[in-house]
């Protein structure tokens, strides 16, 4: 023992502060004799959620991708279902060689992938992490391993590893691993990610601990300083799901071609429209997949394949008018951090949708759509009084010119609810003195509200003297606003003095 704890031994200093002593030891806290431990995050997961009702929620949110929805929500409930069964039934016996619901989701970007499995996640409340392909690489090659995803899991369930064995792994860009077939450069390490993940999409366990990890080092140290024992925390992958997707772009001439040699179904020399690609996708299968560069174990070990199609401007509208659109809540959310309420009429999601569609990015095409729009409402109405925004086809094709007049309309009413907050008089300007205003602030380089400021800035006090409750500006008033009122006060103390 005093051996093994040697290999741990490090500054007391160190441990001192690394060791978080409010954190229970949890050898320590044990469990009632006979009775068995209940973790209340994984009583949780909804376990027994319906087909049905899950297709019917994600309907809610998103937008066409019928198909789609139909599989995905199917085989994660009976995934789910089928956990339930063997948590509640331990003494059934072990199915040899069973092959999870893990999956393989292809289309383009935007359509609503990664957005799909979250929904499923946070609906089932289980964890999730989303991966990126490209980002790992074959154990010993530079970039990310594999099995970080499986530790993030675990951090994002709080550290509870039970709980992360029942979470869902997303991995996008999957068709970046494939591999061309060459013995040498980077198919070689594609490869290696693709023997990599069999293993965690199968069943294996995966250490916390990481070798070259030096916080994962001083934590298994402090555990053994206070335990007394080099403990070993290993997840099981049995459990989570692995979905996996990308938008490979090279598979449907990959499928065309096998059509073609096979004599069957589609026989153009080139995709030349969407329901060209759909077409052939729909005539997927595990072939087409090796052919891409996948090997036929990786293939095997996912048994669903769904895709998801590109979306029309039609598509893009119909997700812009949900009411739950995550992309119209989200702008309606950046103005409302500003006392703004934004609203749009159906012109201008009609509009935005238009203009997204040429990115051919699907959804987030309606993002960039709507920010290069906003932005500069969003820079310069925090500045004015302005507290309602409603965006329409005026706005859409002259969002400067918009902008222009909203700042004109604010100048005059802002002060004209200053003055009455001061003075107790209602002012108000009249359609000759708002243009005369513009024309004569233009001419002395000033902002509108600093001509106000300037030509009006004694009428506070003058109007007082001449007795008004209510006064209208006019061109006339501000073709010699001094004058004006010097006449006006005149005009009110000559008639105060008759008898």
């Amino acid at each position: 023992m005093d051996k093994d704890r040697s290999k741990y031994k490090m500054d007391e200093r160190m441990a001192e502060l690394l060791w978080d002593k409010s954190i229970p030891d949890p050898d320590e806290v044990g469990t009632p004799p006979g009775e068995k431990t209940k973790d209340p995050s994984i009583d949780n997961i909804q376990f027994d959620i319906k087909p049905n009702e899950l297709i019917d929620h994600l309907k809610e949110y998103l937008v066409g991708q019928r198909e789609a929805i139909n599989v995905i929500a199917t085989k994660i409930c009976t995934h789910f279902h089928r956990m339930h069964l063997e948590r509640d039934h331990p003494d059934l016996p072990r199915i040899l060689g069973h092959v999870k619901s893990n999956m393989l989701l292809i289309g383009p970007t935007g359509v609503g992938k990664t957005y799909l499995i979250k929904l499923i996640a946070n609906k089932l409340n289980v964890p999730f992490v989303k991966g990126d392909a490209t980002k790992f690489s074959e154990t010993g090659y530079v970039g990310g391993d594999v099995e970080d995803l499986v530790r993030e899991l675990v951090h994002q369930s709080g550290g509870d590893i039970p709980l992360a064995e029942y979470g869902i792994i997303y991995i996008d860009e999957i068709d970046k691993i494939a591999s061309s077939g060459s013995p040498h450069g980077p198919d070689v390490s594609r490869s290696g990610v693709q023997r990599n993940l069999l293993k965690l999409m199968e069943e294996t366990e995966v250490d916390m601990k990481v070798a070259h990890d030096l916080a994962s080092q001083m934590e298994a140290v402090i555990e053994t300083q206070r335990t007394g024992k080099a403990a070993r925390k290993k997840v099981n992958t049995r459990n989570i799901l692995f979905v996996m997707s990308g938008a490979f772009l090279e598979l449907p001439p990959i499928i065309s071609k096998r059509m073609k040699k096979g004599g069957v179904g589609f026989t153009g020399e080139t995709m030349t429209s969407r329901a060209d690609v759909e077409f052939l996708l729909d005539h997927l299968n595990a072939e087409d997949l090796m052919s891409f560069g996948f090997e036929s174990e990786f293939v095997g070990r996912i048994p669903i394949v769904t895709t998801l199609n590109e979306l029309d401007e039609d598509g893009l509208y119909k997700i812009l008018n949900n009411p739950k659109s995550a992309v119209i809540q989200s702008k309606k959310r950046d103005f409302a951090a500003y006392g703004i309420k934004l609203s749009f009429d159906d012109d201008a999601l009609r509009i935005i949708a238009r203009r997204a569609v040429p990115f051919k990015t699907g959804a987030r095409g309606l993002v960039s759509v709507a920010e290069k729009l906003l932005l500069p409402f969003e820079r310069g109405l925090p500045s004015t009084t302005v507290k309602h925004l409603l965006v329409n086809e005026e706005l859409c094709n002259d969002p400067e010119g918009y902008l222009i007049k909203i700042a004109k309309d604010d100048a005059f009413e802002s002060f004209e609810l200053l003055f009455t907050e001061k003075t107790g008089i209602k002012l108000q300007f009249s359609p000759s003195a708002r243009k005369k205003a513009e024309e004569l602030a233009l001419e002395q380089d000033l902002s509108l509200g600093d001509f106000l400021n300037n030509s009006l800035q004694n009428y506070d006090y003058g109007l007082k003297l001449a007795e008004k409750d209510t006064f209208s500006v006019t061109a006339k008033v501000l073709n010699n606003p001094q004058e004006y009122l010097d006449k006006l006060v005149k005009a009110s103390y000559q008639k105060s003095q008759k008898p």
